[in-house]
């Protein structure tokens, strides 16, 4: 298996802020013109064992932010990801010579299917598709990122949790040979977060794969990682290994580390402040330094999608 390091990718192979815009724009306006530009037949998600490789036969989605995206760079050298260092730049240094494959990924729990898949088994029954989506992090950052990647929903639905599922907790790789931070005691390992099933079901959240058309990075949480746009980014666990369907809400790592400052539900909530600093406005990384704070919104402004998850619970006490 070939494995090329971040600087051995050309410059040409990343496609720029906006040639990619354009390339939107031009799919959109097909969409307009023919919608079945748009639809074209199921197909099942492969994803290429070289690093830095791009994707094939991805989907556009209708869920994608109009908000221009941030630049590759943005994206893979300014991370939370805490199995490979605490700084926001640990990841990006600490994770080159990480080697995501082969992988593996546990379901068990309250379903019919269960088991031990191989990626490529795990994510063959689905397409695979293009979501930009704004991400706002607990600490007051934000960013625009094209994900690629599965329905979670259509994931859960083709495991067929029984009635007695009412949430889906997931496990990080905990191997401490491999990741830095794992021999840190800066959590208690594995990483470990979840969702209810009415959340795990929303067309929104999905299993990404990949980002800016190719391979997802290790840093980002190469082979396999949640995105829940609505959500703070501590719930976007990474290096999935096991997904579990459980009956009562299973426990999280941050959670679990500091209850005071970190609920289980993390919806972006302007109107509820971190103990330690302020949560209703956020600075977009690459806007410069000159740039000025922007409002936060509430559900990191997808709350006509969300916000009926949460009808009669109390969002201050629930955070």
């Amino acid at each position: 298996m070939l494995i090329r390091k971040q600087a051995d990718i050309r410059p040409s192979e990343i496609t720029s802020e906006k040639n990619y815009l354009n390339r939107r724009a031009f799919i959109r306006a097909g969409a307009l013109f023919g919608g079945s530009i748009l639809a074209p037949p199921a197909i099942s998600a492969v994803v290429p064992d070289e690093r830095g490789a791009r994707l094939a036969k991805v989907r556009k989605s209708s869920f994608s932010t109009d908000e221009a995206a941030n630049s590759f760079e943005d994206i893979t050298t300014y991370n939370n990801y805490y199995e490979f260092g605490t700084g926001k730049g640990d990841p990006y240094r600490n994770a080159q010579d990480f080697d995501p494959l082969p992988w593996t990924i546990e379901v068990e729990g309250h379903a019919e299917k269960t088991g031990t898949f191989d990626l490529e088994d795990f994510i063959k029954p689905f397409d695979l598709e293009e979501r930009i989506y704004r991400m706002r992090c607990v600490e007051a950052w934000s960013m625009v990122i094209p994900w690629v990647g599965i329905s979670l929903a259509d994931v859960v639905k083709h495991f067929k949790p029984t009635s007695k599922a009412k949430y889906v907790a997931f496990e990080t790789l905990n191997d401490r040979k491999r990741m830095p931070g794992v021999r840190r005691g800066s959590l208690d390992w594995p990483y470990r977060e979840g969702l209810t099933i009415a959340e795990a079901v929303n067309p929104l959240p999905i299993l990404a794969v990949g980002l800016y058309g190719q391979v997802l990075p290790n840093q980002n949480g190469a082979p396999i990682r949640l995105v829940v746009p609505w959500k703070y980014g501590f719930k976007g666990i990474k290096g999935i290994v096991r997904m579990r369907f459980t009956e009562k809400q299973p426990e999280t790592s941050w959670n679990m580390a500091q209850p005071r400052e970190y609920g289980f539900y993390a919806n972006v909530n302007p109107n509820v402040d971190h103990p330690r600093w302020s949560q209703a406005r956020e600075r977009r990384i690459g806007a410069g330094i000159f740039a000025s704070k922007q409002p936060t919104l509430m559900f990191n402004g997808y709350g006509e999608e969300v916000a009926h998850l949460y009808k009669g619970l109390d969002l201050r006490r629930n955070y």
